[in-house]
Formats: C-alpha cells, sequence, structure tokens
C-alpha cells in the first residue's frame, strides 16, 4: 500500500526535538527523511543515555523511520555534496540558530537556484524582531508564550506543563506548514520558505487566556475559582478554563496520581447527586442550576470528592461514564506506558532496536485510513551513507576518502 508523502524527499537539519519531531510525523507519513548529521552526530544520541555506548531513548523516540547520513558541512567538498543533496529533495527542515545556513554558505537565494522547487523550513526561537536572536529551550518558549503565566496555583509560581508544547507543539506546527507548501507546489510550481516561532506556537495553544484577558476588561471571570482578579488572568489550579466546571478530585488508595478529573455538565448534575448520595441537591434551588453553583464551586467538587475517595479512579470513571458525565483518571507514565488499550490502538508500540533490544515509543498520532504507519527503529550514525552518497555517483572507493578525510 503506498503512502501518503510516497516520492517526497525530506533533507533533515534538525537536531534535539523540536525539528526531528517535525521530521519523524513526515516520516510516519511516508516521505524519505534523510537526516544530515555531523560527523559527530545529533548531540541527543549521546544525552541523556540510560545504557553505556548505545543511542539514547531521547534520540530513539524522535528519529523513527529515517536514514541517516553524515557530512562535514565545513568542508569545500562537504559543501558541493550538499548542494547535490539540495537537488534531489523536495523539503529542506533546519532547526539551527538564525542565521547559520547562511553562515555555511546557503542562504534562501541561493538555495532557490539550486532547486526553485524546494521548500524551506525553519523552526526558531523568535520571530523577526527584539527577541530574534536569543536561545530558545522548551520552557523557555512556554515562559515566554503565556503558558507559564497561567498554569498553577494562584498561590504558587508559575509552573511549566510536562507536555512539551515549546518544542514538539512547534514541530507539529511546523508539519502543517511543510503540506501547506508541498500542496501549494503542485498549482505554482514553486517552493517557498515555512518558519514556526517556538513563542508564537506556544502562544497559539495558549489562546483561550488571551480571550480570558480581554474578557477581564468587563470584571471578573466567574467560571473560574480565583477568589480575586487584577488586570492579567490569573493561575486557575486545575479549572477547565471553559464553560463548564471541572476539577481533579481524590480517588482511593490515595497515591500521588490516585485523581480523576471531572467536568459537571448541565444535565449531569443530577445524575452527580444521585450517584454520591446527594439525591436532594439536585432540586435543591440553591445547587440545581449552574448559576446557583458557581459561587460554590469549591464546594461542589468537595462533596463530590467525598464519594470519589471511596473508589479507585478506574472505578469512579467506569461509574460516571456510565451516567454520561465527562471525567478522566489522570494516568501516570507507568500506566500509559503499560495501558493495553493504547498499545491495541498504536498509540504506545514497542520497536525493536539492533543495540537496545526494543523499547517502547509513542506512535503516529495520525491516523489515514490509505496510509498506515509502520514505527521503525531510528538508524544507526551514518548507517546510510553508502545507499545516500552512492545514489549521487560516489563510489565505495570515494567514500573511504571521505571518511578519511573527515567530509562524512
Amino acid at each position: 500500500m503506498t503512502k501518503a508523502l510516497d516520492g517526497v524527499r525530506v533533507l533533515d537539519m534538525t537536531h534535539v526535538q523540536s525539528g526531528p519531531s517535525c521530521t519523524q510525523l513526515l516520516a510516519w507519513l511516508g516521505a524519505d527523511v534523510i537526516k544530515l548529521e555531523a560527523p559527530t552526530g545529533d548531540i541527543t544520541r549521546q544525552q541523556l543515555r540510560d545504557i553505556p555506548d548505545v543511542d539514547s531513548l531521547y534520540f530513539t523516540m524522535l528519529n523513527c523511520n529515517k536514514r541517516s547520513i553524515t557530512l562535514n558541512m565545513k568542508s569545500d567538498r562537504g559543501k558541493e555534496i550538499f548542494t547535490d543533496l539540495v537537488k534531489d529533495a523536495d523539503v529542506l527542515v533546519e532547526n539551527f540558530a538564525p542565521g547559520a545556513i547562511d553562515r555555511m554558505g546557503f542562504t534562501w537565494d541561493r538555495l532557490q537556484l539550486i532547486n526553485p522547487k524546494l521548500v524551506y523550513a525553519s523552526i526558531k526561537g523568535f520571530g523577526p524582531g527584539r527577541y530574534e536572536d536569543f536561545k530558545a529551550y522548551e520552557v523557555v518558549a512556554q515562559a515566554m508564550g503565556g503558558a507559564m503565566s497561567t498554569t498553577g496555583f494562584e498561590d504558587g509560581p508559575p509552573t511549566a506543563t510536562g507536555a512539551q508544547i515549546g518544542d514538539s507543539g512547534t514541530g507539529i506546527h511546523l508539519v502543517a506548514g511543510i503540506l501547506a507548501a508541498l500542496l501549494q507546489r503542485t498549482n505554482t510550481g514553486k517552493g517557498q520558505r515555512v518558519s514556526v516561532a517556538m513563542q508564537e506556537a506556544v502562544l497559539n495553544l495558549t489562546r483561550v487566556k488571551l480571550r480570558d484577558q480581554q474578557r477581564l476588561t468587563h470584571g471578573p471571570l466567574p467560571e473560574y475559582p480565583n477568589d480575586n482578579f487584577e488586570d492579567e488572568v490569573p493561575r486557575s489550579g486545575n479549572a477547565s478554563g471553559g464553560g463548564q466546571p471541572g476539577w481533579a478530585l481524590r480517588c482511593a488508595p490515595g497515591g500521588p496520581n490516585d485523581y480523576i478529573y471531572v467536568i459537571v455538565q448541565p444535565p449531569g448534575w443530577a445524575p452527580i447527586a444521585n450517584l454520591i448520595g446527594k439525591p436532594e441537591l439536585a432540586d435543591d434551588p440553591d445547587w440545581a442550576t449552574p448559576a446557583a453553583r458557581l459561587d460554590k464551586l469549591d464546594k461542589m467538587f468537595a462533596l463530590i470528592e467525598q464519594w470519589t475517595e471511596q473508589h479507585t479512579k478506574f472505578e469512579v470513571m467506569d461509574k460516571l461514564n456510565a451516567l454520561n458525565v465527562p471525567c478522566g483518571p489522570i494516568m501516570s507514565t507507568r500506566e500509559l506506558i503499560e495501558d493495553e488499550t493504547l498499545a491495541e490502538l498504536g498509540a504506545v508500540v514497542e520497536v525493536k532496536h539492533p543495540q537496545r533490544g526494543s523499547f517502547k515509543t509513542v506512535g503516529c498520532p495520525l491516523k489515514l485510513s490509505d496510509s498506515p504507519v509502520q514505527v521503525e527503529a531510528s538508524p544507526g550514525l551514518g548507517e546510510h551513507n553508502s545507499v545516500v552518497y552512492g545514489s549521487l555517483g560516489i563510489d565505495t572507493a570515494e567514500l573511504e576518502e571521505l571518511k578519511a578525510a573527515g567530509v562524512i
């Protein structure tokens, strides 16, 4: 069966997380992703290793389904080879510091001359302007994109989220831009530049808080649990942030992740009241309507929690779902990696690796009926040098010379 991106060749000059998360998705969709690494390799091959002298999980979990070649871009012969690689590429993806590719001698103008159909995609920390040359990392992007100021509890410090919305979130945004550019190319015949700034990607994911910032001009936000409102959207703990109140409630046996998130919609109150043994509250005018409950959401959730504490989070999930009440147990990383349903869905997959035996990783979240994904192991450093460079007319003897000279 063909894949959605069959025939699309991606020259992947990315490293660490934001870029590789983008190119891995393209590989899962069927693109031929050639990861171009310095002879020393992507730094994450060595970072956070759990097995000596074996590529780290940091690397393997972000570079599945790719091919790897090595090239020293500082050498003249390396630049010649890179030029040939660009000629055959549909997409070039990079997440170097601003101007790095230009300093290698490959400005956008030159790349267009080499290959007018090339889609040149970049991830940067920030857009042009004051912050343009600043370094950006995951939590820096969360800090400057509005996520941290609105995450955490009112009486606590700004808090980062464990979801990698700065790195992987930006990579997913870039996938959308690349696919749009490829589609537009079918009409124009021309490539174009695509760029996503990490700050802007996080900001896009934090848009509801900008919504609420503007609502503040008309008074307090009644769906928030906070008592005081000033001129900025406050941190609101586990409040849902939407029109339906929700909160994380403790469950048995009381471990650090024995919680369930419960949302109380208007039709759900009467069934919940009956379930927790408070049927009289279903019709009590002080409790029966959303407006009546709004100023005592803390008391409402405390009543529900008295019941949830007597049951496990999965028991609560089953009972509430039977009543059509939206809820979700707080699933730990161990529970996720061992979850049978996620394994059956391919959301968590086990991948055989030639050095580490096997490892578990996330599967492709994009499900296309005619483009199934089989997650394959990440490549060894330079594993595909002979095949890729052979297609450029470089024979075995020259490959050995290039390796000896430090070009590959």
